[in-house]
């Protein structure tokens, strides 16, 4: 009988030792990283049916107000903590260069963009008048780029902008490349807002 107790108290020890062992590993270990801050106004079910614009790379489709776009090379600009992609779009006719702008300011803006080469007004003032519209300035700086796929610029740089808006939502926006002491050459883009609704994306390979 003495050897029998001696064993269970033994065997008491080592399930209490075996306890201790696993609750001090338990408040040691490292907590679990939190998790990535979720916007919880962002639509995910749209990206499911639509596909995601702010995923858009080179080759992808996209389709915009029933016309379907194949991109060609995209631009990605970053100023500071704020940045936003244009992606060059051809419909196969080879008729005027079109660009879509993806950003999250803090929502999903989305706009279509025309280029217009023969316009001859030029970023500065507080109001700009052009095509029988006036168009009043939202903001301006310079941004690095960098660039994928084919869109006609380096691989990287920089490139400064300015963007304005008419009463009616109509966009006009400014862009220059030029290298370090040459004169701006301005590009200038009429852009019209585009509703999520509006935009469908088939990435490459399904």
């Amino acid at each position: 009988m003495n050897t029998g107790l001696v064993v269970l108290v033994v065997l008491l020890l080592v399930v209490v030792a075996v306890l201790v062992v696993v609750l001090v590993r338990r408040r040691t270990s490292a907590p679990a990283a939190p998790a990535a801050p979720q916007d919880p106004f962002r639509d995910t079910g749209e990206d499911v049916l639509r596909g995601d614009p702010r995923k858009l790379k080179a080759g992808d489709l996209v389709e915009i107000r029933g016309t379907t776009y194949t991109v060609r090379g995209s631009l990605h600009y970053t100023e500071q903590s704020w940045g936003w992609t244009e992606h060059l779009l051809d419909d196969s006719t080879g008729g005027r260069k079109m660009w879509l702008s993806v950003e999250e300011d803090p929502d999903l803006e989305l706009a279509l963009w025309h280029e217009v080469p023969s316009a001859t007004v030029t970023p500065g003032p507080s109001t700009v008048d052009f095509d029988g519209r006036r168009y009043k300035k939202d903001e301006s700086g310079t941004a690095k780029f960098v660039s994928s796929g084919t869109t006609g610029l380096n691989g990287s740089g920089t490139a400064k902008y300015a963007d304005y808006e008419s009463g009616d939502g109509a966009l006009l926006s400014f862009e220059s490349y030029a290298g370090p002491g040459e004169p701006d050459k301005w590009e200038v883009g009429r852009g019209e807002p585009l509703t999520r609704a509006e935009v469908r994306v088939w990435a490459q390979g399904g």
